[in-house]
């Protein structure tokens, strides 16, 4: 129950912080080149992730041509769901603010898939990717904000709109944790090399373009997304180092289980 109550808190943690950044773009005024910054950021915290995080673990526990086939069906995925988005908006005359919305739905569904894909490797890990994605996440929720006070909807809408996305990365983080939690060690990390496909077409495919789309780049673009991959990757180093210790006894305890079932096969 104590690890349902923490995968719970985890899977929150995105979404307040999507939640965070839309009430900055609702009560401070922004501008194209601030939009065009906080997404460059975001890309690389979010590429911070992938690099740091998810691909080292996957490496270190899964055969390449697994790598390679759930990393390209993630991006895949992402895809594809983006192209149903279209094809509904258009079909249904929808304008490009729900269509925005949607994807950062599909987005935060994915933070959820992560936190609870990592949360069923270890504990720790579930933190630090909890952490990553809570930065990734603000100035995705800043956009999101202030591309509908553009639009001119109403802040009531506007506001409830923000509380809706924590609820997507909630929802499918404690979907990944109950389908997880007791899966084979492989399909764990097939999972965490699946969302790592995921993010990275996120990255470079959405959070860059809308980027562009704001404001053209220039030098202080680039050091924006530099600066995002750094800050993650002093985050994660501090985390892993409070958490050195848990992750030493959970890996030595997934060692001994491992060992137990080879030697009860035999």
């Amino acid at each position: 129950m104590d690890g349902l109550w923490l995968i719970i808190g985890l899977a929150l943690l995105p979404g307040l912080g999507n939640f965070a950044g839309g009430m900055v773009a609702e009560f401070v005024q922004t501008t194209p080149r601030l939009l065009n910054l906080a997404l460059h950021a975001a890309s690389g915290i979010v590429i911070g992730v992938v690099a740091i995080e998810l691909m080292p673990e996957a490496l270190d526990n899964l055969a390449g041509w697994w790598i390679a086939l759930s990393f390209a069906l993630g991006g895949a995925a992402y895809v594809g769901t983006e192209m149903l988005i279209g094809r509904l908006s258009s079909s249904s005359g929808g304008s490009s603010m729900w269509l925005i919305y949607a994807a950062v739905a599909v987005d935060l569904s994915g933070d959820g898939l992560m936190i609870g894909s990592g949360s069923a490797v270890a504990t720790s890990l579930a933190i630090v990717l909890a952490a990553g994605q809570t930065l990734a996440d603000f100035p995705e929720g800043y956009s999101v904000i202030a591309n509908m006070r553009q639009k001119e909807v109403a802040r009531r809408r506007r506001i409830l709109v923000s509380l809706s996305f924590p609820l997507y990365c909630l929802g499918m983080a404690l979907i990944a944790w109950f389908l997880l939690r007791d899966a084979p060690d492989a399909a764990k990390y097939v999972a965490l090399s699946f969302v790592a496909g995921l993010l990275t077409v996120a990255a470079v495919e959405d959070m860059l373009e809308e980027a562009h789309e704001a404001a053209s780049d220039n030098r202080i673009s680039t050091l924006a997304f530099v600066g995002g991959f750094a800050l993650f990757a002093l985050v994660s180093a501090g985390l892993e180092t409070a958490f050195g210790e848990d992750t030493a006894e959970e890996s030595d305890e997934t060692a001994l289980s491992a060992q137990e079932e080879i030697n009860h096969a035999a």
